[in-house]
């Protein structure tokens, strides 16, 4: 056994591996499966291929050739991006179509190195589902911006397991992102009193 000290780490002759919780997973040439392709999406794929992510994506449509061509992108199946994943990120709207649309099943075709990542909503995920698969180390992990509810009942137990990080809906916490939504509603605001198109209108669903 040699002992921790600067920058050597413990390592047991019996069991030949590295004996350290605080060990990271390397993103660098991992695969990236992006769910929900949208402008979000794709600006997460153009910053994942800094780290020469190979990226898998699955969308409602399909970007054009040269978008794909741009990230180093490839189309793929729901069931096989799950199953190729080392990291699977959420960021599609919630709708009807798009609630609980991760559960047992599609968590069971992950990787158990897989980790999942939801920026998007919460409801996305069938969270009973992903209690089980962290706990059962279906997959080994899960890092989510947003839950269902917001927040968590202290007692949830999602806040009682060691292999997921949970941030309060705070992606876009930063000075400049914030400034920049005032401006946008602002923008948005003077389109209407001036009865001009409105830049990010918002549909009824």
């Amino acid at each position: 056994m040699f002992l921790h000290s600067g920058s050597q780490i413990a390592v047991s002759p019996d069991t030949n591996y590295f004996a350290a919780d605080w060990l990271g997973v390397e993103v660098t040439r991992a695969t990236l499966g992006i769910i929900g392709m949208g402008r979000i999406g794709y600006k997460v794929a153009q910053r994942a291929r800094a780290f020469e992510m190979k990226i898998l994506y699955h969308n409602r449509n399909r970007r054009s050739q040269e978008e794909e061509q741009a990230v180093g992108a490839c189309y793929s199946e729901m069931e096989d991006l799950l199953q190729q994943s080392d990291f699977v990120m959420l960021v599609v709207n919630l709708t009807p179509q798009t609630e609980k649309l991760i559960g047992k099943k599609e968590l069971g075709l992950m990787k158990p190195t897989a980790t999942l990542i939801n920026i998007s909503r919460g409801a996305v995920i069938d969270q009973d589902a992903l209690v089980e698969a962290l706990q059962n180390k279906t997959i080994k992990a899960a890092a989510l911006d947003v839950t269902y509810p917001e927040p968590l009942p202290r007692n949830h137990p999602l806040l009682k397991l060691n292999n997921v990080i949970i941030t309060p809906h705070i992606g876009t916490a930063t000075v400049q992102a914030t400034h920049m939504m005032a401006e946008e509603a602002i923008a948005n605001m003077l389109s209407v009193l001036n009865c001009q198109p409105i830049p990010s209108e918002v549909f009824p669903q």
